[in-house]
């Protein structure tokens, strides 16, 4: 049986069982106590693999290119259309919130509940991001800009490897990664060497880290379902749907656009050419986890380089969070309606301009998104409890968005590969995951 299936499998088995909780038992029961922890074990085993899985891909990208001119030219290209579709995500997001009103209707009793249930990790997230907050509410919009390429460049990258500030990680790895390319090709042989090495063990320990994703799941689902009732559920699936639907048209509108004017192909070719991509990546919620399966699939199934590949790829892992953006804008809003916020015009403007930049620096692992929301609320003055509401219903939407995060970086990576003259071939019989 392959992985993601036994991970869908623990998916529904931890709804079923979090359901009965939910009707016949009760939230305080010893054994949930036991179940719990299971989950977030799994999710941070997930979160302590994402720097140095950054730090080798994103060096030996860098690295391999040979270029640095080359370097430089792809970076540039790689940042602009990331910066564009992940704006044009928010944007979509917002019009797709005023359409469908996914906040209005939650009973007041049931509101108060969830949040007095989740108080204590929503409070526990607000503090994480306290500082960053902070700085935010003091900045103009245009400070904001500015000080996104300010803050790429870490004054200690050790600290921000410590700390898992992932801008400051992207930019320390590329420049590395183009120094290594700088020295005589005979003191940067044993560095690409060891690079290398440490990258196969990197992606060893996420592979065998994924194996304990159904258990995972499974604490998970039963600890969220067992905590929601069916009214608040009533809800939250009209939330969800509206979330979901933004999600496709991204694809549709955004994605779709450049493999067809572009690239000059078959868009559910092009789809079905990395599905095992995206199936896993649904599955585990991560685009980090599946970066090494990503570039399987460009290579093999679309003949982008490995020279490409290799940076583009753990590039979008970490900085290309289209479904992030997208999703932290619908959520904005959403909470802002359970509470019965208005939200202007230029409030509505700020949530494009903030999720966009917020979701840069999200990591591309489960639930990294939950972390940057409460970025976005605290700027737009909505209470950071919101997050209670929808705390329950992130695994699920995080496997959706990560779909999206996944289809920008491969579709990226094709668009760049022809840029730099090579020509896209779609193979669809390459099976990437064993069985």
């Amino acid at each position: 049986m392959k992985l993601y299936t036994k991970i869908l499998i623990g998916m529904v088995a931890g709804i079923i069982v979090g359901f009965l909780v939910n009707q016949f038992g009760s939230t305080d029961a010893i054994y949930l106590d036991f179940i719990k922890p299971i989950g977030e074990i799994f999710i941070r085993l997930v979160k302590m693999l994402v720097v140095p899985l950054v730090l080798v891909s994103l060096v030996l990208g860098a690295a391999s290119l040979g270029d640095i001119q080359k370097v430089g030219k792809m970076g540039l290209k790689a940042f602009g259309f990331f910066m564009f579709t992940t704006a044009m995500a928010a944007l979509l997001g917002i019009g797709i919130a005023n359409i469908g009103n996914p906040g209005l209707g939650l009973p007041q009793e049931k509101t108060e509940a969830l949040i007095e249930q989740y108080q204590g990790k929503v409070a526990e997230k607000a503090k994480a991001n306290e500082e960053n907050t902070k700085k935010m509410k003091e900045q103009s919009e245009v400070d904001k800009i500015f000080a996104l390429f300010v803050n790429m460049v870490p004054e200690n990258p050790f600290k921000s490897l410590a700390t898992g500030d992932m801008l400051g990680v992207i930019f320390f790895s590329l420049f590395l990664g183009i120094c290594i390319t700088l020295i005589p090709a005979e003191k940067a042989a044993p560095l690409i060497q060891m690079f290398d090495g440490l990258n196969d063990a990197v992606i060893k320990m996420v592979t065998l880290a994924m194996e304990a994703a159904p258990y995972g799941v499974f604490a998970l689902m039963v600890d969220v379902v067992a905590t929601l009732g069916l009214d608040v559920l009533m809800l939250l699936i009209k939330y969800a749907s509206i979330v979901f639907i933004g999600l496709v048209l991204h694809i549709v509108i955004t994605h779709f656009s450049f493999i067809i004017f572009y690239l000059k192909k078959n868009p559910l070719l092009f789809m079905q050419a990395i599905k095992e991509a995206l199936i896993f990546g649904f599955s585990t919620s991560s685009s980090s986890a599946t970066l090494p399966l990503s570039m399987n699939v460009s290579e093999k199934n679309l003949g982008v380089s490995k020279e490409v590949s290799s940076f583009i790829l753990p590039l979008g892992a970490t900085i290309n969070m289209d479904g992030t953006a997208l999703y932290q804008a619908i959520a904005a809003i959403f909470i802002a309606q359970v509470f019965g916020i208005d939200l202007s015009f230029s409030a509505q403007m700020t949530i494009i301009l903030t999720a966009t930049l917020a979701s840069v620096g999200a990591a591309g692992v489960p639930g990294a998104g939950m972390i940057t929301l409460a970025l976005v609320l605290s700027t737009l003055g909505v209470p950071e409890t919101g997050i209670a509401l929808i705390f329950g219903l992130d695994r699920i939407l995080d496997m959706c968005r990560t779909i999206v995060n996944l289809t920008g970086d491969l579709t990226l990576t094709a668009v760049m590969a022809k840029s730099e003259g090579e020509e896209i071939n779609i193979q669809l019989d390459k099976d990437m995951i064993p069985g």
